[in-house]
């Protein structure tokens, strides 16, 4: 991976008991920023944490050193270096004098688009999620590149702080043939955009940081006029751009429906409940946790429908290995960030609940496998990393019982719950011990204001199950519920790949993501490929610790298995 960073122009703006240990120093390639602030200690910020550069403190001299080797701070208070892709923000009193300097450095990173180089080949709207600081910048930069030169479309860029393309009127050689647009003003971002609409005939537009409620509608006027957007926003995961009120509408727009009797009832969920306004002004998000790993949700409108149900999330992680090879992992998720407390409002919580009719489920719980998409050009990790070299019994027919769910009941007549069990020979079995249970089914008002209940499932990774009231209706949908989105645990995942060579795991996988991905989400029947007698019997192991059905059907030496939801 090609990195360009113009170091040395950064440094020489710097005073020289700042600049000398920073040249010497055998991080600097992974420097992220210098800090000097007025009478304190120069700070330099490195990915793995700060460290002083010197004993000296910065004074008002040192300060105006700095100052008057760049150009002059704009509205927003940043400045930069010409021709370079450095970013100098400053902190100011209440007179408004300079008394703290943030000096970004800047990085054109070659390389870093391969891990969506095929989104951008869909010609979607791409949206970038991501805390301050993680590289949504030097991300969009190296998309702008690879739009404008390998792909040879009309990109402008809506540089509002000029930090995609650097400082100074010719913008930087990272963004290729892309062509850049200048904002005066912060607050007129909006206005640029459109212009470069109406003006410029550009096939894609870049903006960085859309953070504001006309931004976010300029985005959408541009998406409906069928050009594609790649943009930026503030916000660690989708579910927060949801909640945004200013931001809700670039993924679609929130809002309250009240249903009628007979459609709540034939919904299952409350009368008033939440619901995508439009059609998203971006198809495919990007959540960016980490350099190397990315969250990538491909379909925005269903993702956002399924958070705003409650439903099982479908998640794609994408990495770049030490190799440059890229590994596509899927996850699956059955928490959400929200939940409707009462008609106006959304109960935040450090746990996760999540709306499913008269039953709520509460859990940050995430069960994670690997995805075989293309092994031709993605290099999938080896299923032997599943395995721990700690497990060395072998596998017997007690192994089914990890087929039996361990209930922990709270709140809630245990005689009761233990009679429906019985009634309805569920393969569940009540516990006493909280640590040992799979699952905890509580009363909602016992377990919202019990927060000694919630950290011990946080920290065993233990699902509630929390219901309104203590009906039989309620807790037979609940225990019907968990056995519905029954996993098998981690470790008798291990157990089962135990000593098995690559065509058994590659058997393995295959049926369990056929299992968690269709079966189990879509309520859908999937048919397996033909296999050996040896291998039919391994995936038969498998469905069962699912709950799940299944048939065996095929002429002789074609022999595959279906296998059908609850």
């Amino acid at each position: 991976m090609l990195i360009a960073d113009d170091l040395d122009k950064l440094l020489d703006i710097l005073p020289d008991f700042v600049k000398n240990p920073l040249k010497k120093h055998s991080k600097k390639k992974l420097l992220i920023e210098i800090v000097m602030d007025l009478g304190r200690r120069p700070e330099a910020r490195f990915p793995d944490g700060p460290e002083y550069l010197s004993t000296v403190n910065i004074s008002w001299h040192d300060l105006d050193f700095c100052i008057k080797k760049i150009p002059h701070f704009s509205g927003d208070n940043r400045s930069g270096i010409e021709c370079t892709l450095h970013r100098i923000s400053s902190i100011k009193n209440r007179k408004g004098s300079i008394i703290g300097l943030t000096c970004r450095v800047g990085r054109a990173i070659f390389g870093t688009v391969s891990i969506i180089r095929d989104l951008l080949y869909d010609c979607k709207s791409i949206l970038l999620l991501g805390k301050p600081g993680v590289g949504k910048t030097t991300a969009i930069r190296e998309i702008t590149r690879v739009l404008a030169d390998e792909m040879q479309k009309r990109v402008v860029i809506i540089d509002t702080s000029n930090e995609i393309a650097g400082d100074g009127d010719i913008p930087h050689p990272a963004i290729g043939r892309a062509r850049r647009m200048q904002v005066t003003q912060p607050e007129l971002q909006h206005q640029v955009m459109i212009e470069a609409i109406e003006n410029h005939m550009p096939e894609v537009i870049i903006i960085d940081e859309i953070g504001t409620e006309l931004e976010a509608l300029a985005a959408r006027t541009i998406a409906e006029r069928g050009v594609q957007l790649v943009g930026t926003a503030h916000g660690n995961y989708l579910d927060s751009v949801i909640k945004n009120p200013v931001l809700s509408d670039l993924i679609g727009g929130v809002q309250y429906v009240t249903l009628g009797d007979d459609e709540a009832k034939r919904r299952g969920s409350q009368k008033s409940i939440l619901e995508r306004k439009a059609v998203p002004a971006f198809q495919v998000a990007i959540e960016i946790h980490e350099r190397n790993s990315w969250i990538v949700h491909e379909k925005v409108d269903q993702v956002v429908d399924q958070i705003l149900q409650g439903s099982l999330l479908s998640l794609q992680r994408r990495k770049i290995n030490l190799d440059r090879s890229i590994s596509i992992e899927c996850e699956n998720s059955n928490s959400a960030d929200f939940i409707t407390h009462n008609s106006s409002n959304f109960f935040n919580s450090k746990y996760n609940f999540v709306q499913h009719s008269s039953l709520s489920i509460l859990s940050d719980y995430s069960n994670t496998f690997i995805d075989n998409i293309d092994k031709s050009s993605t290099n999938v990790i080896s299923s032997n990393n599943f395995l721990s070299s700690t497990i060395k019994n072998t596998i017997n027919d007690d192994y089914y019982n990890f087929n039996i769910i361990k209930l922990y009941v709270y709140g809630i007549n245990i005689q009761q719950v233990e009679s429906i069990i019985t009634s309805l020979q569920l393969s569940i079995k009540l516990t006493r011990d909280i640590l040992s249970a799979d699952y905890i089914l509580a009363l909602r008002s016992y377990v919202k204001h019990n927060s000694k209940v919630r950290q011990v499932a946080k920290s065993n990774h233990i699902v509630i199950y929390t219901i309104h009231n203590n009906n039989i209706n309620n807790i037979t949908r609940a225990l019907k519920q968990m056995l519905y989105i029954r996993k098998i645990s981690f470790v008798s995942w291990q157990k089962l790949c135990l000593s098995k060579n690559m065509n058994e795991l590659d058997v393995l996988h295959e049926t369990r993501y056929a299992i968690e991905k269709i079966v189990l989400i879509n309520n859908e029947s999937v048919e397996l490929l033909p296999q050996s007698d040896s291998l039919r019997k391994l995936q038969c192991k498998l469905i069962s610790l699912y709950n799940l059905k299944y048939s065996d059907f095929g002429e002789i030496g074609c022999h595959r298995l279906i296998i059908y939801p609850i």
